[in-house]
Formats: C-alpha cells, structure tokens, sequence
C-alpha cells in the first residue's frame, strides 16, 4: 500500500509526466527580424536597379562643364550665361596637391580607397550626424557623387529623393570605372560654384585674390576649398567671421588627414582671410556690361528661381523667359540716350525712372528697366517693382472708378461733385494742384481731368471694403486702405501694368510673370502660365477704356503728350506732391513722381520717373519734367505697335450708349437711374466742360480734342440695335435695383469706416498732391 502511495503520489506523478517543449520565442523574433531585413534588403537592392536603368547619361564633356544656368528669351535665343565672362578651366597638372589634399580632407578623406560610393563613410556619417560633430562632413555624398549631381542632377530640395540618390551612386560607380581618381578631383575643382558667378577655383583664385592656384598659399587654398559648402557665407570680403571659422576647418580636417603638419595649421590660422584679397574683379564688370541692358529683368528671373526652389548657380538650368529682347533693347535706348527723350543734365541727382511692359491678354512681362544711368552694376536696384513710391493718381481707375462701376453701375455721366471737402473723419482738406473746385462734373470729366475731390467722394461711396477688393483683385496688395489713397498708395510699376492689362482684356486679372519654361540638366521640364481670372464685368472694363481714352485724346486730358496718332490706347497719369510741413523747401511747381500708365489690347505700359531721394537737394520734378514719363511712354508704345495689331475695343452688349451735349456717354444696360442722376449729369457736363478748358490751358498742353470722339460715338450709337439692350435690360434691371439697395447700405457703412480710417488718412494724405 505504502508502495502505492508512494507511485501514486504527487510527487512521483510530476516526475514520470513529460514536460512540454519549451516556447523559443527570443528565436522566433530574430529570425524573423532577420527575414524582414533580408527581404527589405533585396527590395532595395531590387528598386536600386530598377531606378539605376533610368539614369541620365553622363559624358566627359558634362563632367568637364561649366555648371552656369544659361536665360533664354521668348524665342529661344540665349541672352545671359550666369557663369563669369570666362572661366579659367585648370587641368591636374595645374592644380597644386596641397589644395587637392586640402578639397580631399573636407569633402571626401576616403576618396582614394572607396569606388564611387563609400559605404563606410555614409554610415559614419549617419553616426556623426547623432553625435552632433564630424567636421562638416555630415553627408554620406563622396566627390564622385557630388561632381556626378552637379553634372546632371537638380539641387533643388524637392528633387532630393530616394530615386535621384541611387541614381547618383550608380553613375557614381560607372564614373570610377571610367575616369581615374586624378580626373574625377580635376572635374570638380573646376566644376563647383565659388560665388559672385564664379565656376571653378581656377577662376576663383583670380577673382578672389588676383593670382593663379599655383602662387596662393595654405591658407588662401583652405578657404577656397571650404567655399562651395556656402559660397555666399564664405565670402571673405562679405563675411570675413565666417570665412576664417570655414577655413580654420579645412585646416583641422588637413591636419586630421595628416595632409600638413600642427605648425602648419596654426601658422595658416593666424592669417587674415582679407590678408591678399584682390581689389577688383574684371570677371564681375565684364559680366555686369554684357548684362546691362537686362538687368532689372533678369534679377527678377532670378528671383523667381529661387522662389520655386531651384539655385541658379549650381543647377546648370536652361530657363526660358517672356523677355522680348528687341522691345527691351529699344527701351534701354529710350532711357540711356538723347534720341528718343530729353533728360535733365547737371544736377546733384540722376533723373531716374521704372518701366515695366506686359502683354495684355497673358501676363508675360515683355520687357522692364529699373532705372537710367546706372553704370556697370549687376542686379542693382529695381525701380520697376518697387513699391515705395505713391502710383498717384493712377490708382483712381483702380481702387475708385472702377468699383463705382463695378457695384454701383454708376454710368459715365454720372454726377460727381468737385467741392470743398475733407477727409473723412479727418480736418485735412483734399486738394487738387490749382487749388480750385469746379463744381459739379461727369464721372468722365472727373477721370479725364484727374480731379482729386471727386475721385475721393466716389471712394467714400462705393465703401473701403468693396474697393479694397477690388484693387486686391488686381494684384494691387493692399493690407489696407484709406481715403487718402484714392489719389495713390505705394505700389510698383509692374502691379499698374498688370491691373491696367485687366482693363484692356475686358476685365481678366493675369499675374505678371517672367518665366514660361525651365529645362534641368536631367531634361526634366516644367512649363508655367499666369491662370486668369475674371475680376469685373466686360461693362467695368471697357466703360474704364473708354474713359481713359479721353485723358490722352481729349483736350481736357492730363496725358496729351502720350497721344500717338492713329493709335487706339488709354490711359492716366499720376503726380505726387510733397507734404504741406516740406511744401516751402522745394519750388512751387515741384512734385515727387511723375507716371503714365497705358494700354492697348496688346500691351500695357507703366512708367514712373523721379529722383531716388526726393527729399535731398534737386531730388523733384517740375513742370520742366513732369511729362518725361509720359514720353517714355509714348516713344516705348510706339515701337511696340509698330509690330502688333491695331484695333479698338468692341463694346459689350451690356453697355449701352447716350449722347449728352455731343458726348457719346455709357450705361450698364438695365441699370435703373434715378432722375436726379441723369438730369443733373446732362446740364454738368457742358458746365464742366469751360472749367476743363480752363484748367487745361493754364496746366496741360492740348494736342486734340472731343469732336473727333463724339462723331464716332455718334454714328456707332445710331447703328446698335436698341431691341438687344431692351431685352437685355429687362433682365438685369432686378439685379440693378439690388446693386442700388447694396449700395445705400454700403453708404450708410462708410461712416463707421471712414471713423477707423481717418488717423491713417491724416498720415496719408498730402494735400497737394497734384493727382494728375
């Protein structure tokens, strides 16, 4: 029994059971971590291939070129290597080993051993990068592959992908097989980019210091080989802190690399980076003088490139511009010469001017010029999108008339008046440049004769709000608007050629633009194009035109001097007085800016003309220069119509004629008018019009007058068909009426607005601004 027990005990039991297999759960995790990494791997290796099939060819000659971006114009035809006039390319023999030794130990102290791509370096690299220090060599890119994407590959960000990286170590590879290690190092010293439009350091050594490679010594030579990581923050004549802690680097890495000796570096250290560096640079000047005459223009291009992230200077581009080459040639001529337009001689300051041309229907800028006289500069200022300048009264088609047609459908007659006023919310009267008020006026005459009362009345009643969206929509930027700039607010010429360019389209906002294709070194294109977008009626735009045509065609108008015989255009001039408090430091007749803006249905031409600083000595124009802009205008409109279609505007179906006193004048048809509106405006025009001739003859000079255009009114009123504009009327006559609501409540708005706008206004406003 005993025994039993003890056989059939517990313990006995749990000795004779067999155990279960122990769980190799650590096993299982291993090995299955060691599967993933294997199929992970063969799929790199697999998608390696599959983008290595894809690579772009790489030949000597693309190894051996000049990285420069090359500008084109809108026919094809290169107008500007942004690379140095010449480059000075320099073969191994010529490059001395103590620079090869110093480019080796700061980009690649691994560049004999490895065969294109240094698997050991990128992962210490990687190592480096989370411990925070590895001497400026963070990125796992050998020589190889850094000359192999300067050679075919774009540097923008976002083309830095997974593709382009593989593609890079496989040409990388191919190029070892090909180009011995003495070759690949000559490629690249000649290749990288050293600033100021510098390609190589061949070159580099003369621009920087006026000597060959072989006469620098080792510290000049460390710090070009430090310069391509940053050649603009490396430059030692501009930033001569970071130039020397970039050099001092190199030297260390040098010295690590056991390239040169302790005293060496510190003999080399205790040198300034400013000790020997050349005076001048003929390169630059020879660079500037072939450039010139585009150089406001090609600033911008580059401008635009770096906007959309490409670098002009290491992405070997091939960009095609909108840029007509013989348009800007001839406006080049027109403000550097006496053939065209007189300009002042012999004062403290240069008489200077802003010119930018763009294509009506596009928004391709065809040509612009930042300024006159300017010498051998390279990207020197831009007048011609500055925007600290007021526009005048070019802004009143913009941000007054324009809106008062658009949400009030205020007909060309209608009634507007030219009496004492002041700001609102403010005690600064608005002034016009004879100080007189003519009483009641035709919108017409008001815009034709560029009164400043009126055109701020008509701001006051459309409302802040609705005019400020409205000048937005034409690219005028406006983060605020008060009264005061319904006589001008600070934008460039270029935002008046492309708001005006909207007039002459019959109402379609295109964004001026330089750029309409960019090729990079991988055949990689992108094409661009400015998108329209309606921003008014075809009502609004051409009532404007027709407007506009008077202030150069009418005897009464400001810009009779922009008149150019047979030729249908419109538009408005603009001066810009000084304040009161500096009114008695400058002559009587004395302004700050003089414009003329214009168009066609082909182009559309903004001008501003004036002195850099208006408040120094001789910085202001008189009536002795006032209309300079007005014949740069007409002289650059000229030649452009000489090779564009000439046609006037057809008038909508939405825009219906009236004679009053022998003036063809226009209405939104189904517009409802009230009967004071209409009979008013019929007796205020022939009221106005002896106070326009009055005017005219003690401030403009008169070249034509409104007979010829109001015979033509009259003869394409009788001819349109009053059956479509009744129909057409009966239509839109609610909605008219719902303008007219919205349009007292608005009013009844203006108070509250013009309350937050009145301590801006009385900073704003000048109260002589003459408003022409």
């Amino acid at each position: 029994m005993a025994g039993n027990n003890e056989q059939n005990s517990r313990v006995a039991r749990k000795k004779t059971t067999p155990k279960p297999p122990k769980k190799h759960w650590f096993r299982r995790i291993v090995l299955g971590l060691l599967a993933f990494f294997v199929i992970a791997a063969l799929a790199g290796v697999g998608l390696f291939f599959y983008y290595a099939q894809s690579s772009p060819t790489i030949t000597e000659s693309s190894l051996k070129s000049e990285n420069a971006t090359r500008v084109y114009d809108k026919d094809g035809k290169l107008i500007a290597n942004l690379g140095s006039a010449n480059r000075q390319y320099v073969t191994s023999k010529q490059i001395p080993a103590t620079l090869k030794s110093a480019v080796v130990s700061i980009e690649d102290r691994r560049f004999y051993q490895h065969n294109g791509v240094d698997w050991y370096r990128i992962v210490g690299a990687a190592l480096g990068n989370l411990k925070g220090s590895s001497l400026g060599m963070q990125g796992g890119s050998t020589l190889t592959m850094q000359l192999i994407k300067l050679s075919a590959f774009s540097t923008k960000s976002s083309d830095r992908t997974f593709k382009v990286k593989a593609q890079e170590a496989w040409l990388a590879l191919n190029v070892e097989k090909h180009f011995s290690k003495s070759q690949i190092l000559e490629y690249y010293i000649n290749k990288v980019y050293m600033g100021n439009g510098i390609y190589g350091m061949g070159t580099a050594a003369h621009y920087y210091y006026g000597k060959s490679l072989k006469e620098l010594n080792l510290s000049e030579l460390a710090l070009l080989a430090g310069m391509p990581q940053s050649p603009t923050y490396y430059n030692p004549y501009q930033y001569p802190s970071y130039a020397t802690s970039r050099r001092n680097t190199v030297l260390q890495a040098m010295y690590d690399n056991k390239a040169i000796t302790k005293a060496q570096m510190t003999a080399a250290e205790k040198v300034s980076v400013k000790t020997g560096l050349a005076t001048s640079h003929a390169s630059v000047t020879a660079q500037a003088k072939k450039h010139k005459v585009i150089d406001a223009y090609l600033k911008e291009v580059i401008a635009d490139l770096k906007a959309k992230g490409y670098d002009p200077n290491t992405d070997g581009l091939k960009v095609y511009t909108n840029l007509n080459m013989s348009a800007q040639k001839r406006l080049y001529a027109i403000a550097n010469t006496s053939k065209y337009v007189s300009y002042p001689t012999g004062k403290a300051q240069t008489f200077q001017l802003g010119v930018s041309v763009v294509d009506s229907y596009t928004g391709k800028v065809s040509a612009m010029l930042g300024g006159r006289k300017t010498g051998n500069v390279t990207y020197g200022l831009n007048r011609a999108t500055q925007a600290n300048r007021s526009n005048a009264s070019t802004m009143k088609p913009i941000l007054d008339y324009g809106p008062a047609i658009e949400y009030l459908s205020w007909p060309t007659y209608h009634t507007v008046e030219d009496t004492k006023y002041k700001y609102p919310g403010t005690n600064i009267s608005v002034n016009d440049f004879d100080n007189n008020t003519l009483g009641s006026m035709t919108m017409r005459s008001a815009l034709v004769q560029s009164r400043n009362i009126p055109a701020v009345k008509t701001l006051e009643a459309v409302g802040i709000s609705r005019a400020k969206t409205f000048a937005n929509n034409l690219g005028m930027g406006l983060k605020t608007v008060h009264y005061a700039n319904a006589i001008g607010a600070e934008v460039s010429t270029l935002q008046v050629a492309g708001a005006y360019a909207a007039f002459a389209n019959g109402g379609t906002y295109h964004k001026p633009y330089y750029i309409n294709k960019i090729v990079t070194q991988d055949n990689k294109t992108t094409t661009y194009s400015s998108a329209g977008k309606r921003v008014m009626k075809k009502s609004t735009a051409y009532m404007i035109t027709d407007m506009l045509k008077g202030v150069i065609n009418s005897a009464s108008g400001t810009g009779t001097t922009a008149k150019i015989s047979g030729v249908y255009q419109a538009g408005k001039t603009g001066t810009d007085g000084y304040p009161s408090d500096f009114k008695s430091k400058v002559p009587s007749d004395a302004d700050q800016d003089s414009w003329m803006a214009g168009y066609t249905k082909n182009y559309s031409v903004s001008v501003w003309t004036g002195y850099d600083q208006p408040m120094a000595k001789d910085g202001y124009i008189d009536d002795s220069t006032a209309k300079i802009s007005q014949d740069i205008y007409r002289e650059m409109m000229t030649y452009l119509q000489e090779y564009s279609p000439n046609s006037d505007w057809t008038k909508p179906s939405t825009v219906g004629t009236v004679e009053k006193n022998n003036i063809r004048e226009l209405y939104v048809v189904g517009h409802v008018f009230s009967s004071s509106s209409s009979s008013s405006s019929s007796t205020s025009s022939a009221a106005s019009s002896s106070s326009e001739a009055a005017s005219s003859s003690s401030h403009e000079s008169s070249s034509s007058s409104e007979a010829s255009s109001s015979s033509e009114s009259s003869s394409e009123s009788s001819s349109e068909s009053s059956s479509s504009e009744s129909s057409e009327s009966s239509s839109s006559e609610a909605a008219s009426s719902s303008e007219e609501a919205s349009s007292s409540s608005e009013a009844a708005s203006s108070s509250s607005e013009a309350a937050s706008s009145s301590a801006a206004s009385s900073e704003a406003a000048q109260d002589n601004n003459a408003g022409q």
